[in-house]
Order: structure tokens, then C-alpha cells, then sequence
């Protein structure tokens, strides 16, 4: 599959770096222009069409989510690039957009392109690079959305729906507030990193929760949520969950 890619990054190292990497590794993907500015990159996205942009997170002036979000409908798939950012991760793996941390690690590039390949097949962009902007807007709200891989595709859903997630054998089982169940191929752990910053607590091994949707906790180490659900919570955790749940109220 002969892709064109776009990369931009304001070290001239990096971006050197990160061309010579592609052309040794995927010889396929011709990379049409690079850039070490953001105002520059718009306008080259625009003209050039890419279907792969490599695109650095912490810049002057403009900063990557900047950049993408000057774009209405941006349907390319996107690799970010970045020093290690709680936040930027955090929000970039909330919408199954792939990145790659400086420096960059030769079998994470490969992985990330090798992952942006299947998804410009299933021409999936646009809803992503979408669902993250709105999270962007929306980052301070319950309107943010997770992007959840599932046996039919990826399922779009906001975080106020999940009740809780449960681990089975490696993947994860989404209980949505309608009553809905959703099998995602993430295992909990992957939740756990995606979502303890939004309002979830991992109360046992295998059960992530809402805060808002608990409704009581029992004495002899059970909390109960509105949907009528009865889940253990771990010894270690009781304190820390009541502690949680005061401030929450």
C-alpha cells in the first residue's frame, strides 16, 4: 500500500531523525514535505493531502492539537510525537490515535505505522481526529469521549454512559448506563491508565467504576452502584475509596 506521509516537528534532528527511520523501515510511504513550523504544516496538510501526518505535540506558537484542530474535518490518520506528557497521552489514547515517545524507539515506530496502515484501510480518521478535538473542547466536562475497540469496530462513547468496566480473561466488559454491554479487546489494566484521572476507580483487581454511579458501600467490603450492581472492593482500598467518594459529594 503506497502511502504519502507529512511530517512535522520543530527540531531539525528529530525530523531527520524520524525520515530517515521511515524510508529504512517502510519504504512504501513517500514522505511528500516536512516542516519545523505549525502555521507552515496547515497549509502544507491542505496542499499535499497526506494520508499519514507525523505530527510533534510541544512546539512554539502552535502545538499539535493546535494544528489539527484548525482543520473541520481532518481525515488523515495522525502518529503524534512527544516527550512524555501525562495530559497529551492521556488524551491521545482516550481516542485510539497512535504516538510514539522521543526518543523514539524503532519497534514503537513500526508499531505505531503498522497501526495507522490498518486504520487508513478502514478509513476510520475522521471519527477519531473528531472525537479528540471535542475531548479537547470538552476537557473539563463528562462530554468526553472514549474510543472503544469492540468485535464489530470501535465504539464512540462518553464517559457520563459507563458505569463500570470488569476484566474477563484479558479483555473487558463496558457496562453502559442503557442497559448495554460492550466486549472491548483492552484489557482493564488499559483502562485503568486511560480513565483513573476521570472520575473511575479501580476498587478491585478486575472492577474499574464511575464514582458517580456508586450509590453505598457495605461493611463487609461490597459497594453498590445505581444500576443495582454489587462489586468487592479490595482491603487496601477501602480508605482510599471513601476518601474518593467524600470529595466527589
Amino acid at each position: 500500500m503506497n502511502l504519502k506521509a507529512l511530517l512535522v516537528d520543530d527540531e531539525e534532528k528529530a525530523l531527520k531523525s524520524l525520515q530517515l527511520k521511515i524510508h529504512r523501515f517502510f519504504p512504501e510511504i513517500t514522505i511528500s514535505a516536512s516542516t519545523q513550523q505549525p502555521m507552515e504544516a496547515i497549509e502544507l496538510i491542505k496542499s499535499e493531502k497526506p494520508d499519514l501526518v507525523f505530527l510533534d505535540i510541544e512546539m512554539p506558537e502552535l502545538n499539535g492539537f493546535d494544528v489539527l484542530q484548525k482543520f473541520d474535518a481532518p481525515d488523515f490518520e495522525i502518529i503524534f510525537v512527544t516527550a512524555y506528557n501525562d495530559y497529551a497521552i492521556e488524551a491521545i489514547q482516550c481516542c485510539a490515535i497512535g504516538y510514539i515517545v522521543k526518543p523514539i524507539d524503532n519497534e514503537d515506530l513500526k508499531n505505531a505505522i503498522e497501526n495507522a496502515i490498518k486504520n487508513i484501510q478502514l478509513k476510520n480518521a475522521l471519527k477519531k481526529n473528531s472525537t479528540l478535538i471535542e475531548n479537547l473542547k470538552n476537557s473539563q466536562s463528562n462530554n468526553c469521549k472514549i474510543i472503544i475497540p469492540s468485535q464489530k469496530g470501535l465504539d464512540f462513547i462518553k464517559l457520563i454512559d459507563i458505569i463500570r468496566c470488569e476484566g474477563e480473561s484479558g479483555y473487558t466488559k463496558i457496562i453502559l448506563r442503557n442497559g448495554k454491554e460492550i466486549l472491548s479487546s483492552y484489557s482493564i489494566g488499559k483502562f485503568v491508565k486511560m480513565l483513573s484521572n476521570k472520575s473511575f476507580y479501580q476498587v478491585h483487581r478486575s472492577h474499574l467504576v464511575n464514582l458517580q454511579f456508586v450509590s453505598g458501600f457495605l461493611n463487609e467490603g461490597y459497594i453498590t452502584l445505581e444500576n443495582g450492581d454489587y462489586l468487592p472492593i479490595s482491603k487496601n482500598k477501602r480508605q482510599e475509596f471513601i476518601e474518593l467518594i467524600s470529595n466527589t459529594i
